[in-house]
């Protein structure tokens, strides 16, 4: 049962430290937003095509528009705080239980 135990915490530890590198590309994103940078930088391109698909389907689903404020990063922000909460740290308890 140890190994099963490793590898659910191992499963639960690469899931949150993907989780918070996702947080911090919205940070990024949200950040950019502010500035005008270069479309053709391969890091505002990075971070663009890697949050886009996520933020478009959370502007798909809640239409929240406020005088040009835009919602989806914070709902996505909110989306991983409840993830890491809820999935992580119940994978975390169960490889305890189990171990």
């Amino acid at each position: 049962m140890f190994l099963l135990a490793n590898f659910l915490q191992a499963v639960a530890l690469v899931l949150n430290y993907v989780l918070i590198f996702f947080m911090w590309l919205i940070v990024a994103r949200a950040v950019l937003s502010w500035v005008n940078p270069d479309p053709y930088n391969p890091i505002v391109r990075f971070i663009h095509n890697v949050t886009e698909p996520v933020l478009y389907r959370v502007r798909e689903k809640i239409p929240i528009d406020f005088g040009g404020i835009d919602f989806a990063p914070i709902i996505v922000f909110l989306a991983i705080i409840f993830l890491r909460k809820f999935v992580v740290d119940s994978l975390m308890i169960l490889a305890a239980q189990l171990s």
